[in-house]
């Protein structure tokens, strides 16, 4: 294991129906430190974005309050926070940072074991799951819940789970070892209902029209699955989601700087030609990192559930 190279992982299932992804992740990847140095968002910078949550320094409240922060800015509802799906995630971080591993499946008779899958954890802490549930978890040399959390938003599979519009609450647990490397787990669930989630044939778009300071990069090899097998730091994921369920087609997808003649040259994940990409979503990745200070104009062209739909919008580089 790298002490220093942050990893992350996410897994997402349904209950009766469907898994939305068809893996929770395969082993963990490390990475150079020049990597994770060129992708990572300083805390301090985060907490400098306009309406950013009041800092409680508790990782977990802090991611778990991050990610809220930026479903709202995307336009998604935010997630209740529930004290029972906390329990189920403090007990794998714990379980994790006692047996120096990242991973969503637990062995039982390890330490701090509590249940082989997500769904067993969430049983135990008391809660009946009914429809959808998922996870993200990441393991890094960092102990700021706003860190993690964003570069957990900005990595796309992972992203995937936590811009999901029908989640309704979740919970967050972290654990530090005495190096300073910390787990965190951010479990999502809805018990009886799904959230509110969007409107028919609509989706919504990440980064989100207008957004300032976005990250220029991103580790491939940081996540698992690897969204770029072949090639580490790239462009910064571009996204759009609808909800658990709904079937995005895409027709055209892209993303050129302002000003620009020429569009720039991405990966384009989506259903049927990338297995950990769920048909409600979608995502371009360039192959190259974005320039600074730069303004980027998105167009998707496709559908929702057969209705056509068209967004362009933009958004600027830190």
């Amino acid at each position: 294991m790298i002490a220093s190279s942050p990893r992350w992982k996410h897994c997402i299932s349904a209950f009766l129906i469907a898994a939305l992804l068809s893996a929770c992740g395969g082993g963990s990847s490390n990475s150079s430190s020049n990597a994770a140095q060129t992708t990572a968002t300083p805390a301090g910078q985060l907490s400098q974005e306009p309406g950013a949550p009041a800092l409680s320094n508790n990782i977990a409240t802090d991611g778990f309050n991050w990610f809220n922060y930026r479903r709202s800015q995307a336009g998604l509802a935010p997630l209740a926070r529930n004290g029972l799906i906390d329990n189920a995630a403090l007990g794998h971080s714990n379980y994790q940072n006692s047996n120096n591993t990242v991973a969503h499946e637990q062995v039982q008779g390890k330490p701090g074991f509590t249940g082989v899958k997500l769904g067993d954890r969430l049983a135990k802490a008391g809660y009946v799951v009914t429809s959808l549930q998922g996870e993200v978890i990441a393991g890094a040399a960092n102990t700021s819940g706003f860190y993690l959390a964003e570069e957990l938003v900005t990595a796309i599979y992972h992203r995937f789970v936590i811009f999901e519009p029908l989640f309704k609450e979740g919970g967050a647990g972290a654990a530090v070892n005495t190096g300073g490397y910390a787990y965190f787990t951010t479990d999502l669930a809805g018990n009886s209902s799904y959230g509110p989630g969007l409107t028919a044939g609509q989706l919504v778009t990440y980064p989100f029209s207008g957004q300032l300071n976005v990250a220029t990069s991103f580790s491939s090899n940081n996540e698992s699955p690897d969204p770029v097998p072949n090639q580490d730091v790239v462009g910064y994921p571009i996204s759009v989601h609808a909800n658990y369920g709904s079937a995005i087609s895409v027709t055209a997808f892209s993303v050129r700087q302002r000003g620009a003649g020429t569009d720039l040259t991405v990966l384009l994940l989506k259903y049927g030609s990338d297995a950990h990409t769920p048909k409600s979503a979608a995502a371009i990745i360039p192959f190259a990192p974005l320039a600074a200070n730069t303004t980027y104009d998105v167009s998707f062209i496709g559908n929702v559930n057969g209705a056509d739909i068209t967004r362009n919008w933009s958004f600027t580089t830190r």
